[in-house]
């Protein structure tokens, strides 16, 4: 805790202020199951809310700066080369019309329309564990374009209205630019259109992106001699069973995730068509999943070099399960949907705060479990934090391992 104590101080102006903030992130990574101001007063020994609330809205700090923090710190301890940016969207419940950004919209967490708010986050996997690095709130036109309800939510002047996709190829240029060490982006087919592929190509990144079974690709027929135009949910229908793999796309609650598996290549690229400082052949592609019990399929655009394996696309595709398993830890560990303030800056320095918690947690996970020195270690921590330690055992058990 005195690590990140540490980090975070010259976020801020005021000593007292950054001291409650270091008490807000012990009240998220406390016991209680409910995050709210009360909760999280009391178990900072204060009188009232009133110190949590001015942080999330009356205090004067950047939460950008601090995500910028979370985002180093990950790095720091889980940066890989063949790092995976995972890109995906939640829903926060809300009542009413004045929290920001809310509205009737459909959400995955309840699997329907309603009335929420819509996060767009970013989670970075390696083979040494998972973190958030990013996150936006998703804006409807209907509040970009309100005044008075920008007005009243404090939204920024230059906050214009963007899509889904492209609040995701904005957090994918911004993790470029800080250099961040990855080679692929994997997300749902919301996230799979142009915008998205043709950055990824040109920063030559790989991609596993969803599609629907209706999209359409055409090739060669080499016995007709002629373009033919066929469909995914057609591809996979005429797929050989031998052509069939049994794959593991990672390991679940209940041990690995198996699938079979099948892939059409399309086109080889020299990739300096897309960066002229780099050569090379990538291909792009259909990558195929089926369940082994109904046999439903699901389908994902590839690109990536020509000699990335079956198994690497695979790999790719199912670490999409931990920015899932981000989200539900985070909600039921650490109060991501806890959130009580309505403002645009009250949303992004929750859920920051909310981010650093959760990475806190992933680094002293993968600490514990890799180094006796910290195994050890933990009886010679102050007693405050010795308590505050031995309290994580639940949230661990919460955290898949990487």
């Amino acid at each position: 805790m005195k690590e990140i104590e540490e980090k975070i101080k010259p976020l801020f102006m005021q000593k007292r202020v950054a001291r409650n903030v270091e008490l807000y992130l012990e009240g998220l990574l406390g016991n209680e199951p409910r995050k709210t101001g009360w909760m999280r007063a009391e178990a900072a020994g204060d009188k009232g809310p009133w110190k949590q609330q001015a942080i999330l809205g009356r205090r004067k700090w950047e939460a950008d700066r601090l995500r910028d923090t979370v985002r180093e710190y990950v790095v720091e301890e889980f940066g890989e080369k063949e790092g995976i940016v995972v890109i995906d969207e939640t829903g926060f419940l809300k009542k009413g019309k004045a929290s920001c950004g809310v509205g009737s919209q459909y959400t995955g967490s309840v699997g329907k329309v309603t009335n929420c708010q819509i996060g767009v986050f970013a989670t970075y996997v390696t083979s040494k564990g998972y973190a958030f690095i990013d996150r936006k709130l998703y804006l409807p036109k209907e509040w970009t374009e309100d005044q008075a309800r920008r007005a009243a939510a404090n939204i920024p002047v230059e906050k214009e209205f963007s899509t889904k996709p492209t609040i995701a190829r904005k957090m994918i240029e911004e993790a470029i630019e800080t250099k961040v060490p990855f080679s692929w982006v994997t997300a749902d087919s919301v996230y799979g259109v142009s915008e998205m592929t043709e950055t990824l190509r040109k920063a030559l990144k790989g991609y596993v992106l969803g599609t629907t079974s209706t999209r359409q690709y055409h090739f060669l027929d080499d016995k007709k001699k002629e373009l033919q135009i066929t469909t995914a949910a057609e591809l996979a229908s005429k797929v050989p069973a031998r052509h069939w793999q049994r794959l593991s796309a990672g390991e679940g609650t209940k041990g690995a995730r198996l699938y079979d598996w099948a892939y059409f290549e399309w086109n080889d690229v020299d990739v300096s068509q897309y960066n002229k400082n780099h050569t090379g052949i990538w291909t792009s592609g259909l990558l195929i999943r089926r369940n082994i019990e109904d046999g439903k399929c699901s389908y994902y655009m590839t690109w990536g070099p020509k000699t990335t394996s079956l198994q690497t696309l695979v790999d790719v595709a199912g670490a999409r399960w931990r920015i899932e398993e981000s989200f539900e830890t985070a909600k039921n560990e650490f109060g991501l949907d806890h959130n009580e303030t309505r403002s645009w800056h009250g949303w992004h320095r929750h859920v920051s705060l909310v981010m650093l918690a959760f990475a806190l947690l992933a680094v002293i996970r993968y600490r514990v479990n890799h180094s006796p020195l910290h195994k050890k270690s933990r009886t010679n921590l102050p007693l405050p934090s010795r308590l505050w330690f031995v309290g994580l055992s639940r949230k661990f058990d919460a955290l898949s391992p990487a």
